[in-house]
């Protein structure tokens, strides 16, 4: 059989071929040091991704501990300024995403800004932001529950924190390997 080469529509193999060029161009033009829209894009998107992300986790953090706080409260009243712990500790992720989001934003310049900067920047910011918001989720759901239980038994409260220490590490891992990406 014959493949035929006749045009019969507007995806065409070449019309193909020179969108998916066109398009892989933009996304690998990084060898350049020229400054392009895509780099700005890149960079400005890390930026904001590190902060969001790391913020939707210390809220969440936040809100479930302060959830079991609550509740452990009306039983145990004299235990609540003992019990926010985990309220701080899920706030300082929120901290985590604001540092490496002032750090990107100050590194982009309009005369000096590379695409590999502005891939470095946009890893930098998915580093801090989704590994804050997966340690404010796990703060959360320990703080929760470990501020409840403390409650029924205080003998829990250095496990409890044990495994809240746990969970921050997870954020400050991705602090640093946003700190070093953020310095490329």
């Amino acid at each position: 059989r014959q493949v035929s080469t006749q045009s019969t529509g507007f995806l065409t193999f070449s019309n193909m071929h020179a969108i998916l060029t066109f398009y892989l161009s933009l996304l690998l033009d990084g060898y350049t040091q020229d400054p392009t829209a895509a780099s700005f894009f890149f960079g400005f998107i890390g930026c904001a991704s590190g902060l969001v992300f790391a913020c939707f986790g210390a809220a969440y953090g936040t809100a479930k501990s302060g959830i079991g706080v609550a509740a452990m409260g009306v039983s145990r009243p004299e235990l609540v300024m003992r019990a926010i712990i985990p309220i701080v500790m899920a706030g300082v992720i929120g901290i985590y995403g604001l540092i490496i989001a002032v750090i990107v934003s100050a590194a982009i310049s309009v005369s000096n800004y590379s695409p590999y900067k502005g891939y470095a920047h946009l890893g930098a910011g998915l580093s801090v932001g989704l590994s804050g918001m997966a340690a404010g989720m796990a703060i959360g759901i320990v703080g929760d529950a470990g501020v409840r239980a403390t409650a029924l038994q205080a003998r829990l409260f250095v496990g409890m924190i044990l495994i809240l220490i746990f969970a921050e590490a997870l954020a400050l891992y991705g602090l640093i390997v946003a700190l070093i990406l953020s310095t490329k």
